[in-house]
């Protein structure tokens, strides 16, 4: 797993625990410290997620091409 990975999956979780301790009425982590902004790190981090994950972008579809070339993908 490279370094960008870990790092967007750390957001994302920490963005969720957030925003549900929030919406429980806990404490949630001090990090963010209003519920508005656990909410816009929640969908920056699960936009950004999918984004990156995804074969959207002209690149990433010649990517995807080049991996089913070498049979790396299905």
């Amino acid at each position: 797993m490279d370094k960008s990975t870990i790092i967007r999956t750390i957001a994302l979780a920490i963005a969720w625990i957030n925003m549900l301790l929030s919406n429980y009425g806990l404490q949630p982590i001090p990090v963010v410290s209003e519920e508005i902004i656990a909410e816009i790190l929640a969908g920056v981090a699960t936009v950004w997620a999918w984004f990156k994950n995804n074969y959207i972008t002209a690149r990433g579809k010649s990517q995807k091409e080049v991996l089913k070339r070498n049979s790396l993908i299905k």
